[in-house]
Formats: C-alpha cells, sequence, structure tokens
C-alpha cells in the first residue's frame, strides 16, 4: 500500500542521553500528543533508520519495546502500526500522573543500552549470536552432574555453604594457582588470585579498582565492546591504539604515552579480539617495558588460552620479565559453556584485595558449590582431559571451516589461518565493493563495524566456528555466500 506522506521524525529536543531513548521517547510522545493516530502506519525500520542516520538494530528494538508495552503492534507482511487501544485509555489521572512521572534512575550510555538489548534478544531467541562461543553440546555433563552430587552433599554435611571469602573459596584459588604456575609460568600464591564469574566481571572489577584520576584507558582499536562500556561507564576515557598485521602497533602506543597521561591498557594479546593475531613476543616485551616506564596497568585478557592449535602457545604477559603491573584475566566458560560462569584474575595481593572489597558490595562471594566442584575436576585432571578432547574437536573445525570458505567463495576473500581461538577474520572487501552493507544473514558471522564505534565501511567479518558441527558451517558459509550474490 503507498503512503501519501513518509512521516518524518526529529530527534534532536527529544530527552534522553542515549538514541534509543530519544526514539522510544518521541516516538510514545506523538502517540499521546495524538500526532500518531491509533492504527496509523509507522515506517519500516530500514526508512526509519536511513531518516535518522542511526543504526536499524536500534529501531527495531525501539519498535519490540513499544509493541510490548502495547503501543505498536506488528501485522505479518503488512508493517509496524500504533495500537487502536492504547496503554492509557482507561486509567485514572492520578494513575496518569505515575504513567508520566519522571524516572529518577540515570540513563546508559548507548553503548550498555545497545548490549543489554543484545543480551535480552540472545537470551529469547533460539538464535544465540555467535562470534567464537563454544560448543555448549561438547560439555561433560554427565561427569559435572556426578560430581556436583558428590560435593553438595559433601559441603552440607560439613556445614560448609554458609558465607565464604569474596575472593573466592581456597580450594579454587589453589588450583588455578596450580594451573597458572604449570601451564602458563606464572608465579603467583593463593593471595594473587581472586575468583570471579567470568571474565566480564574481571574487567569490570579492574575498571572499579583503578582511579579515573589517574588517566585514559587504552584499547585496540577494534576490541571487545562490553569491555570499553565497563570502563566507560566507571569514568574513564579511552583511546584508541592502532592494529596491523601482527596486532598492537607499538609505535602509535608510545605516541599516545607522550600525549596523554594512561592509567591503563586492556588488550588480547594471545588471540586478539576480533582479529585473532597472535602478538608477537618482541612486542609483547615492548609493551611490558613501556608499562614500567609510564607507570600504567596492562589488563591481560587471556579469553581462549586452552585453545592454542599451532605449537605452543606464547606465555601471557603476566609470566614475562617487567610484568609486575599486569593484571591477568581469565575465564572457564570457554572450556564448557557460557553458563558456566567462572573466571579468574591474577594479580598483586593488593589489586586482589581491592577486587575483593568491590566484591562484597555487589555480590557478597562467589558459588561455593561451583567453584569446589571446578577445584576437583582441576585436581583430577578431569579438566586437562576435557581440554585435550575439545580442542581437537575446535582445530577440525577450525580447519573444515577454512577448506568451506575457499571452496565456496574462492579467490573473492582472504585469510590468514588463525594459531587458535574459535573464529576467523575474513576479508570480504572484494565481495563489499561499494554495496550498502549493515548486516548479516544467520547468527554465525559479524562484521568488523560491530567490534567498533567509528563511521567505517564494512571490510572483514568475524566467522565463529566453535559452536557449529561441519554440516553447521558448511550451511552457515552457503547462506553467507547467497546473501553477497
Amino acid at each position: 500500500m503507498l503512503r501519501p506522506w513518509e512521516t518524518q521524525f526529529w530527534l534532536e529536543d527529544s530527552p534522553g542521553k542515549t538514541l534509543h531513548s530519544k526514539l522510544l521517547n518521541k516516538l510514545t510522545t506523538d502517540i499521546k500528543d495524538g500526532r500518531l493516530t491509533p492504527g496509523s502506519m509507522l515506517p519500516g525500520s530500514r526508512s526509519l533508520a536511513e531518516q535518522l542516520g542511526v543504526n536499524r538494530k536500534t529501531v527495531q528494538q525501539v519498535y519490540e519495546e513499544l509493541e510490548v508495552q502495547g503501543w505498536l503492534v506488528t501485522r505479518p507482511r503488512s508493517g509496524t502500526y500504533v495500537s487502536e487501544i492504547l496503554p492509557e485509555q482507561g486509567l485514572t489521572s492520578s494513575d496518569q500522573d505515575l504513567v508520566n512521572s519522571t524516572h529518577k534512575a540515570k540513563s546508559p550510555s548507548e553503548l550498555v543500552e545497545l548490549l543489554y538489548q543484545d543480551a535480552v534478544c540472545s537470551y529469547n531467541s533460539a538464535a544465540t549470536p555467535n562470534d567464537g562461543t563454544p560448543d555448549s553440546r561438547l560439555i561433560p555433563y554427565e561427569l559435572l552432574a556426578r560430581t556436583y552430587r558428590r560435593v553438595c552433599i559433601n559441603l552440607s554435611r560439613h556445614s560448609k555453604l554458609g558465607y565464604g571469602d569474596p575472593r573466592g573459596t581456597i580450594e579454587l584459588r589453589q588450583s588455578v594457582r596450580k594451573m597458572l604456575s604449570g601451564d602458563r609460568f606464572m608465579n603467583c600464591t593463593a593471595e594473587q588470585v581472586c575468583i570471579v564469574r567470568g571474565s566480564q566481571m574481571g574487567i569490570y572489577l579492574a575498571s572499579r579498582v583503578l582511579d579515573p584520576g589517574k588517566g585514559a584507558i587504552v584499547m585496540e582499536e577494534l576490541c571487545y565492546l562490553p569491555a570499553r562500556a565497563a570502563f566507560e561507564s566507571n569514568g574513564f576515557k579511552v583511546i584508541s591504539c592502532r592494529l596491523d598485521q601482527h596486532g598492537l602497533d607499538i609505535e602509535h602506543l608510545r605516541e599516545i604515552l607522550t600525549e596523554h597521561t594512561v592509567a591503563a591498557i586492556y588488550v588480547t594479546p594471545h588471540h586478539q579480539y576480533p582479529t585473532t593475531v597472535c602478538l608477537p613476543m618482541d612486542r609483547r616485551l615492548a609493551l611490558l617495558e613501556l608499562s614500567k616506564t609510564f607507570k600504567f596497568a596492562v589488563l591481560e585478557d587471556d579469553y581462549d588460552h586452552e585453545f592454542h592449535y599451532e605449537t605452543n602457545p606464547i606465555p601471557p604477559l603476566a609470566s614475562l620479565p617487567n610484568s609486575e603491573n599486569v593484571v591477568h584475566i581469565g575465564s572457564m566458560s570457554k572450556v564448557f559453556a557460557p553458563g558456566l560462569r567462572l573466571g579468574y584474575i591474577a594479580a598483586d595481593s593488593q589489586f586482589i584485595e581491592r577486587a575483593a572489597q568491590e566484591i562484597i558490595l555487589i555480590d557478597r562471594q562467589g558459588n561455593t558449590l561451583s567453584e569446589v566442584v571446578l577445584s576437583e575436576l582441576m585436581e583430577s585432571g578431569e579438566v586437562q582431559r576435557h581440554i585435550r578432547k575439545i580442542r581437537k574437536q575446535y582445530e577440525a573445525r577450525r580447519n573444515f571451516a577454512a577448506e568451506e570458505f575457499k571452496r565456496i567463495f574462492g579467490d573473492k576473500i582472504s585469510f590468514t589461518l588463525p594459531t587458535g581461538g574459535m573464529a576467523i577474520w575474513i576479508d570480504i572487501s572484494n565481495l563489499v565493493n561499494g554495496k550498502s552493507l549493515d548486516s548479516l544473514p544467520g547468527k554465525d558471522s559479524t562484521l568488523n563495524t560491530l567490534y567498533t564505534d567509528d563511521q567505517i565501511s564494512p571490510t572483514h567479518l568475524r566467522f565463529g566456528f566453535g559452536a557449529l558441527s561441519e554440516t553447521e558451517i558448511t550451511q552457515s558459509v552457503q547462506q553467507l555466500s547467497e546473501a553477497f550474490n
């Protein structure tokens, strides 16, 4: 159906700190004021996104939220309309005052709001985004179930399920210390280890412990955006450092250090996120030397150390000379599944104590049962056995995914086979060739534009193979091929 006029929207005078909240408030106000009448048709999400110069996903999320609230309705194969029966109809004047009252909570940043909406949508959708997630179908559930049952009985009988150390159980901290010492050449004590609910909590705690008054946070120009959101939420200015084919550009970092006061740098040296590049040893040593000279912390996110396929992995920054300022953050979620929220921080004891003081305020302590279960599995050798098994499976999936991209795309794309991890970074610049591309089909590929808030054209995609069987890999790559034709 043709529309006589395209409805125009102006967000500049709309209340709200983010584009999401501005658009949400604008549409709600226009409906209340009668500009958008019940039953009237709204512009499509793509059309409205182009009109406002925002991401289409922002419009889709606003439409979905207003539909849940009862302001809008979606008619299949027709479009989005203003509801015939509005939520406020029938409310008393006092109830309407409550509905229209100003919310006292402070507004989140646009990045935090987008991350939250993505997380909620992922939870409510069968198609969970995959840019290098582990395959939860490979979890040793029978072994975990037996161990959970045994540990639960023992802890209950000995009255050990009460409040405990906010740094985590001594059993798991000792087990992590042994792993870091034996497998990663790190010399630390149990007092220098803090257990957290995954690496994201470790990143957030680090941003709480560090002082924004001491300077900015440096991050790689393509980076893990939840980490950036954590730093910004705690008052830090974030400065981007260039990347090249070998990872973090040390010379650019030197320039930044001469022009800015820096409190810390956040890096993913083992497999750079998202490009998968492994930072070479000479750059690692140079980074650590700079941290001593300029007195800044190095936040090392070692999120997938266990999955390295070419020879032995390079030792982490925390094991090298001049590593006194390194805060090493790791996770066991990649080993089992994201739902098992267990990670760790390894740093000097003063930093760990400050992190534990922050935990007291938000979580009191971790999950005693899960921590003792993981400790027993680590001490018995079952964790290492499981890692060896699934490492072979993930390596085979990496190789198969690479072969499928070459078979289906030929020389239209290019990539360097990653030495580890669960994703491949693929150059698609020849396929894009000026096309307007703001999304990809399916859930297994993400454009490089997702990893930065700079206005850049897509040139690469990150394809996650870890959570896919060979059949699923072929289907996903074929779907990409059809989209680019």
